[in-house]
Parts: C-alpha cells; sequence; structure tokens
C-alpha cells in the first residue's frame, strides 16, 4: 500500500483504539480503584502506542520501502494518535478533577510545552516501533 493510506489507515485504527481506552478510564474514573487499575490502563496505552505504529512500520518494511519511509509512517500514525489523544484529554482532566474535587481552572495540553513534549514523544515511539517492525521478520 501506499504510505499515506498506511498512515490514515493505522493512525485512525490507534485513534479509535484510544478513544476506546480514554472512555474506559472515563467510566472508572470516580470509583474506588488501586493502582492496579492506572497500571493497566498504563500499560494498555503503551502496548497500543508502540504496536500501531509497530504494524505499520512493518507494513512499510515489508513493501519495500525502506527504513526511513517506515519511520516516517510510524511518525504520522503516532502524531494521528497524539492528536486523538489532545482531542480527548480535556474531558478526562474535566472528570478527573471533578471527581478529585478540585475545583478552579484546569491546565491547558494546548500550550506549547506539552504539544512540544508530545512531539518528541511520537517521534521516540515511532522510533521505537520502527525498530521493533525492523527486529522481527
Amino acid at each position: 500500500m501506499n504510505s499515506l493510506v498506511d498512515i490514515v489507515l493505522f493512525g485512525v485504527v490507534g485513534a479509535v483504539m484510544l478513544a476506546a481506552l480514554l472512555g474506559l478510564m472515563l467510566l472508572t474514573t470516580g470509583r474506588s480503584q488501586g493502582p492496579g487499575l492506572r497500571a493497566v490502563f498504563g500499560v494498555a496505552s503503551t502496548v497500543l502506542l508502540v504496536a500501531v505504529p509497530a504494524l505499520a512500520a512493518a507494513e512499510a518494511l515489508g513493501a519495500g520501502q525502506g527504513f526511513a519511509m517506515a519511520l516516517a509512517t510510524a511518525f504520522g500514525v503516532e502524531v494521528i494518535i497524539f492528536a486523538a489523544n489532545l482531542a480527548l484529554m480535556p474531558a478526562v482532566v474535566r472528570r478527573a478533577a471533578a471527581a478529585q474535587g478540585v475545583t478552579g481552572p484546569l491546565p491547558s495540553p494546548f500550550s506549547p510545552v506539552p504539544l512540544i513534549g508530545g512531539l518528541v514523544s511520537c517521534a521516540l515511539l515511532a522510533l521505537v516501533g520502527t525498530g521493533i517492525a525492523a527486529l522481527v521478520p
């Protein structure tokens, strides 16, 4: 397939999976939960953020596009997933703050530091995913 098609396809799949995971987090927010449930969500998020771009990179590598194009494909997928996370995160933050009784203004995820940090994280996760895709035949 074409790299742009791979980016859109895997990016949308990853974004939908992340939205489902955030929806589950919203459902469990405010209920009595221990650190075990948060750890499960953290592990699931990490697996999602590595596996979906790795699959996109494996598709690009399988098509003979080379490591650089596979890395660009994985990065594009990560950016789409990150954008979905940015769009949904304010609802999660508001719900968590309400469950903890926090009032007042909440931090904005659209300030430069979280955006730059998110893009750096996308690049690192894309590199990890592409490395995994290159190592696994």
